[in-house]
């Protein structure tokens, strides 16, 4: 079994040269654009855009393959859902008063007689799907392709006070020590003769829930540990502090960062322009 570990990338491309500070800054202003979109076409191409980018930055495809294989039920959900009940929304958010059916239950069937399932519900809940979709893409195209180190000096630099940069680098670095104890409770079953791979799936939850206590009174002492750490270094927290590793706003970056602007500032005023992005319009 593939051991657990915080994904990061595996080779140096643009992003991993990019300042954190413009990486944060193009992740608000896509999800952004995502929350202020509602046109399933347009949020469709942003959630490809940042498919794409994730590709081109070096996240690994088994990622991102798992991840939608994990979300697919969701999102089914999310379809049937819009589909069938969004009814109001959808209709203040077309102008029309009444919507396209797709299927029908026959009336006579107890429960669901009756229920359509609308082509314009469907249509927003896909727009719901590339909104979530895209927002989850943004983050590893800016967590994975960062070094630990340099999201601190970023954070410091946008004047985040350092002991909460300091939590989130913690946070950070702290999550793949989890997962590997999680690996090694799980193997320490196996060789007591506990085959979790070819057991039910009810049962194998079961076991993954008993991993939970030993887990949780490990993180617990790690906790306690790192706490004598910090005591024993006197640290303060304090941002008055210098830093082993510096970042500076190259060329790259600013322009970046303009662009990221400019696309903003052109999505707000193109929706409530022209109503561009909205739902039901081009």
């Amino acid at each position: 079994m593939k051991p657990l570990a915080l994904q990061t990338v595996a080779r140096d491309s643009y992003f991993t040269r990019l300042d954190f500070r413009t990486k944060l800054l193009l992740a608000f202003v896509v999800s952004w654009v995502a929350f202020l979109w509602e046109s399933t076409l347009l949020v469709g191409g942003l959630a490809g855009a940042m498919l794409l980018l994730c590709l081109l930055a070096g996240v690994r495809w088994a990622y991102v393959r798992s991840t939608l294989s994990l979300l697919l039920p969701f999102f089914g959900i999310v379809l049937l859902t819009h589909g069938f009940f969004n009814v109001t929304q959808v209709e203040r958010l077309t102008g029309q008063h009444a919507l396209t059916p797709w299927f029908t239950f026959p009336a006579d069937w107890w429960g669901v007689g009756g229920a359509m399932l609308s082509r314009e519900g469907v249509s927003y809940g896909l727009s719901v799907v590339f909104r979530t979709l895209t927002l989850l893409l943004v983050l590893p195209l800016l967590v994975f392709t960062t070094d630990v180190d340099d999201m601190i000096v970023g954070l410091g630099r946008l004047g985040i006070p350092y002991k909460f940069a300091f939590i989130f680098s913690a946070t950070l670095r702290f999550v793949p020590l989890l997962f590997e104890e999680a690996q090694t409770i799980i193997e320490a079953q196996r060789l007591r003769g506990l085959a979790v791979e070819h057991m039910r799936t009810l049962r194998r939850w079961r076991v993954y829930a008993r991993v939970a206590v030993p887990l949780i009174l490990g993180s617990l002492v790690k906790s306690q540990q790192l706490e004598i750490v910090l005591q024993a270094k006197a640290f303060s927290g304090s941002s008055q502090r210098t830093y082993l590793h510096e970042t500076h706003l190259r060329r790259d970056d600013k322009v970046l960062l303009c662009l990221a602007a400019l696309m903003g500032l052109a999505a707000l005023v193109a929706y409530y322009g022209w109503g561009i992005g909205s739902f039901g319009h081009p």
